[in-house]
């Protein structure tokens, strides 16, 4: 197919696929005369992909760059594209900072108490402890019962994620639902959380009546 099938596709133009080959996000197409390029459909899905991550996920090219290399990776169990891809999508936050972030310790005691298995190497120990510094600033120190509610339904929402992987049967399928996933996820969570505090805040904070998203009386 031509470039321009591609963009039909996926209503990207060609200046931005021809952007992602540049990035090295996407792979060109093969020469077949001078001045004549053809594609193929993973050409069509690994841009698609790539505007997912960017798009939706919000991730930089660069850590666009970093998914798509565990992606790539000959490596594919498992244990290897979690490690991979938390890393690869955790380094952006983590290293907004230099030092070492105040509220390290706190998160120690939360992981603990939910008795979770992590690796004090995985970097949302340093975004989750450069968040509660973040609140600090504002002079607000989440109580226990915040962060435990937070714990809680990370936990619920880190076995769904695990639950969806066993919609897919091929190791490469599952590595990028496991990696794509987890981008587009935080995207759905940030999404549905907005949703949720609207309703919550509808009876602390009535609207004026027929304001859209009024919350009837039940």
């Amino acid at each position: 197919m031509k470039i321009s099938e591609v963009c039909r596709q996926t209503g990207v133009s060609a200046t931005t696929v021809k952007y992602y080959q540049r990035e090295g996000l996407v792979s060109g197409g093969e020469r077949v005369h001078s001045n004549q390029t053809v594609y193929n459909d993973s050409h069509v899905q690994r841009v698609k992909l790539v505007r997912a991550l960017i798009d939706t996920g919000g991730l930089s090219v660069a850590a666009t760059k970093r998914v798509l290399a565990t992606l790539d990776s000959d490596d594919t169990s498992l244990a290897h594209t979690f490690e991979a891809a938390q890393h690869a999508l955790g380094v952006g936050q983590a290293m907004a900072g230099t030092a070492e972030p105040l509220a390290r310790g706190r998160i120690n005691q939360l992981v603990d108490a939910q008795g979770w298995h992590t690796s004090q190497e995985n970097p949302g120990f340093e975004v989750a402890a450069r968040t509660l510094d973040a609140f600090a600033t504002i002079g607000f120190e989440p109580p226990d019962e915040y962060l435990d509610a937070y714990a809680q339904a990370a936990a619920l929402i880190a076995r769904a994620d695990l639950s969806a992987l066993g919609s897919r049967t091929r190791p490469d399928l599952i590595a990028e639902l496991m990696v794509v996933g987890t981008v587009l996820g935080d995207a759905l969570i940030a999404g549905l959380r907005r949703l949720a505090q609207q309703n919550e805040t509808a009876d602390l904070f009535p609207l004026p009546a027929g304001t859209p998203g009024e919350k009837e009386a039940t």
